[in-house]
Order: structure tokens, then sequence, then C-alpha cells
């Protein structure tokens, strides 16, 4: 008999799972209360600091209770520009300006938004990531929805009433920077889950992945497996409705008008 594969192995969990002990929490916006729906409420920058696994920067943000004697911390995502000390101002009634938390009826066509809810309340969804962002197309006021192209460039209409934050989520461009060395992607991986290195199935042995062995790095038998397999048996185009190379479509037009 052979031995779990590894993706077998994967899905217990236990030395597989994230090593989440140094992270700070989620980063959300501040709870949907009646000081937002109405007015707005005053923020200030406390600190901005990194957050293991996560690639944007996370911005702990002091506001006043609304209704005891005492100040609450939010954890929210940077946006680009923001700076300690700085004020920021959530609600109907906020100006447009970076890292304001404003719902989106408020907001101009044209607008950068980022960190969007997908429904009222839900204190963030979209454009989350490191650099990214939401466009602001059109105000539908028949059916009260906000029209915003998502980072994908997909076009998604929402309820206006979903709040936003407005600039670009900051830590752009950290894909961008080659790792150079095996160390640098380890660590990057370490923070996440084990993930990395990833080793080919033909690479390995015939008891750990089904196409492992051989004296030559080969699957020897078709890559396609039915959905319908048993885990350990089901590695490789799984269900695949065809295989191979897509020919014919539109051909190159390179060097046809030199």
């Amino acid at each position: 008999m052979g031995k779990c594969i590894l993706s077998q192995r994967k899905g217990a969990g236990s030395i597989f799972t994230a090593h989440t002990h140094k992270r700070k929490g989620p980063a959300k916006l501040r709870p949907l209360d009646y000081g937002e729906r109405r007015g707005f409420v005053k923020g200030t920058v406390k600190q901005i600091v990194h957050d293991s696994g996560r690639g944007a920067p996370v911005a702990l943000v002091q506001f006043r209770h609304p209704y005891k004697y005492k100040r609450v911390q939010a954890r929210m995502l940077a946006v680009e520009g923001m700076q300690t000390g700085q004020f920021l101002y959530c609600g109907k009634r906020a100006e447009l300006a970076i890292g304001n938390c404003i719902p989106l009826k408020m907001v101009p066509e044209g607008a950068i938004v980022s960190n969007v809810e997908l429904k009222t309340g839900d204190r963030g969804a979209l454009a989350r990531a490191s650099g990214e962002y939401c466009i602001v197309v059109t105000q539908l006021p028949e059916l009260k929805k906000t029209r915003i192209k998502l980072p994908s460039g997909e076009k998604k209409s929402i309820s206006w009433n979903c709040r936003a934050m407005i600039g670009i989520i900051a830590g752009g461009g950290r894909t961008e920077k080659p790792l150079l060395k095996a160390g640098a992607a380890h660590h990057a991986a370490k923070a996440k889950r084990k993930c990395w290195p990833v080793i080919r199935g033909v690479a390995r042995n015939p008891v750990e992945h089904p196409h492992g062995g051989g004296n030559h790095q080969h699957i020897g038998h078709p890559s396609t497996v039915q959905r319908a397999c048993p885990p350990g048996q089901k590695a490789g185009l799984i269900a695949a409705r065809r295989t191979g190379r897509h020919s014919g479509g539109q051909s190159s037009k390179i060097g046809k008008d030199s």
C-alpha cells in the first residue's frame, strides 16, 4: 500500500496551517452606527503597522466611543498618502479626502475608492489587497445603486449605501520586486502557510504521488482523471473537457504589415 499523498495531508491541517500568532487581527471599517448614517465621526491615525501575512499596511485609528466616555481603536487598511497624526472622517457628511470613509452615493463619478463594502454594513469586502482600487463608473438613482469597476476589470452594481475608503490601498508594487533567492521566497511563504516549495508530482516517488517514479520523469499514463476519483488518485487534469493546445482562432498579425 502507498502513503497519503501531499494533497491529502494538507487537507488535514496540522503542520500545514498558517502561523497566525503575529497577526494583528482583522482589518475592517468601523461598525456602521447612527453617527455615520446621519453625520460623520472623527478619528485619529495613531500608528501604521505591518500585519504578518498581509501585503497592505494596517492603520490603527482611534475614535471616541459613541455612548461611553472612552476611546476605541479600529484596525483599518491604510491607503496611499495616509500618515500618523492624520484626522480621518467617516460618515455621510465627510468630505472627499484621502483616507475618509463615505457612502458610495456621496462619491462623484471617476473617483478612486478601496476597501468597498459589498453589502451595507459588512465593513469592507472589495479591493483590499495592496495597490488595489475600484473606480466609480456611474450612479443609478432610480435603483439606488452605484456601478463600480473592480480591480479585475469587471463592472458591478452595488447598493449606494455601501461605504468605501477614498484612495488606493498602500503597499502597491509589492510583487514587482524580484525575490532573487530561495531564502526570500521561504520567508515570504512562511507568514502564510506551508505552501512552498512546490514539488512536481513526476519528481516524487511512486508512494508519494500518482505521477511519481520511473527511470525518466514522465507520468506514464493519461493525466486526466474523473471527478469521482478517490483522494490520493485525484491528481492531474480533473474532469477535463478537453486537453492539448488550443489551435485555430485568430492568427498572429506580426510581420504581415512589414
